[in-house]
């Protein structure tokens, strides 16, 4: 099994500031959670039947939902790869771009997800799908990005394609599963780590300029 557990920082030229406020913002409204149960989840997360039935009412919850999580493993493995991979995307970009990226892909993921499970009465919860837009990104940016992973032999450093392919494999089988199903599977709303990634390809290629020919080159 592959633990990603850092990368090559010597190219960042700044202080990835946003995303260590994202990280510390995720943080903060978890504990907001922890102290205040159930009624904070089902005021703050998204609820697919009642965004779908009252979208005007229940539209913020699309911003608040991705700053939420359903447990410590959720936010800590979400937070990891923010953590890997934020900094790096968020010095190519700046921090303004960096932050409407971020914003953008959450949104996306939600959306992606209400599509496919607009009945439901689960509430979603979760920055995953904007962490997938980044790792989207990142991929884009730093298509020869080298990742250090712990394995059974010791640490190892293996291309970043190795690590989100896997991870991008990982979520295609799930999501196919969740669209037959019209639901959550497992309680993880994987469609949304889908409609993160794809808007991040989007979104990386539009606000760099690049091309496809170009970053498939370097």
């Amino acid at each position: 099994m592959l633990f990603p557990i850092g990368d090559d920082n010597s190219s960042r030229r700044a202080m990835p500031v946003v995303t260590y406020s994202l990280i510390a913002l995720n943080v903060l409204v978890f504990f907001m959670e922890l102290s205040q149960g159930e009624s904070f989840i089902r005021q703050w997360a998204v609820v697919p039947r009642q965004l779908t039935n009252n979208p005007s009412a229940e539209l913020p919850t699309v911003l608040t939902a991705m700053f939420m999580h359903a447990g410590w493993a959720h936010l800590l493995g979400n937070m990891l790869f923010l953590w890997i991979f934020g900094d790096n995307v968020e010095d190519q970009l700046g921090r303004a771009k960096f932050l409407v990226f971020y914003l953008v892909c959450g949104i996306a993921a939600t959306l992606a997800q209400v599509a496919v499970s607009a009945e439901s009465s689960i509430p979603n919860l979760g920055a995953s799908g904007a962490i997938s837009g980044v790792l989207a990104g990142y991929l884009v940016l730093f298509p020869q990005g080298r990742v250090k992973v712990l394995m059974r032999g010791g640490v190892v450093a293996v291309p970043s394609l190795v690590v989100i392919g896997l991870w991008i494999v990982l979520q295609l089988i799930n999501g196919i599963g969740s669209i037959t199903q019209s639901a959550q599977t497992g309680g993880v709303a994987y469609m949304a780590h889908i409609g993160g990634f794809v808007a991040g390809l989007v979104l990386a290629f539009l606000l760099t300029g690049r091309s496809l020919r170009i970053a498939a080159s370097r």
